[in-house]
């Protein structure tokens, strides 16, 4: 998996020692972090690409993210694109949950899924809140999911 960070800067360490690095670093600084882990989606014409982040909020100093982007061929509907980008975040949730323990790092996993039942996406909330909880994860679905919502919203090619 090819991680990098917003400036395009490729990220060569395994993406969990690039974590720890950075809780390391950031901790050693005195900051507080919060770490807020999410995936949004976009279809183009015969492919679907994902766009899965790990975004850093320093408490009262700004933030900033790593981020995957990955494309495939196979075709999804609605819900079931909601829910493969939950597993996307759940799945580097899980991968990083031991790090966040070790450093007292708060995490909350956003799915980019709409609370409102006007929106297609709503029919994925109940699964997907029971997936996110069930594995233990703190959850946010829209409006407060920013880190699927904005932040890999805004890296989804």
């Amino acid at each position: 998996m090819r991680w990098r960070k917003f400036n395009g800067e490729t990220i060569h360490l395994p993406i969990k020692e690039a974590v720890e690095q950075t809780i390391r670093r950031e901790t050693e600084l005195g900051v507080r972090m919060k770490v807020c882990i999410g995936t949004d989606s976009q279809v183009k014409g015969s492919e679907t690409e994902f766009a899965t982040v790990i975004v850093f909020l320093r408490e009262h100093n700004g933030g900033f993210m790593y981020i995957h982007n990955e494309k495939t061929r196979q075709q999804f509907h609605i819900k079931e694109r909601m829910l493969v980008e939950v597993a996307k975040s759940i799945e580097i949730a899980y991968e990083l949950c031991d790090l966040f323990i070790k450093y007292n790092v708060d995490m909350e996993v956003h799915a980019d899924i709409n609370t409102n039942p006007h929106f297609k996406s709503n029919d994925a909330l109940k699964e997907a809140m029971g997936y996110i909880l069930g594995m233990g994860f703190a959850f946010k679905a829209k409006p407060e999911a920013f880190a699927s919502s904005c932040c890999a919203d805004k890296v989804v090619n």
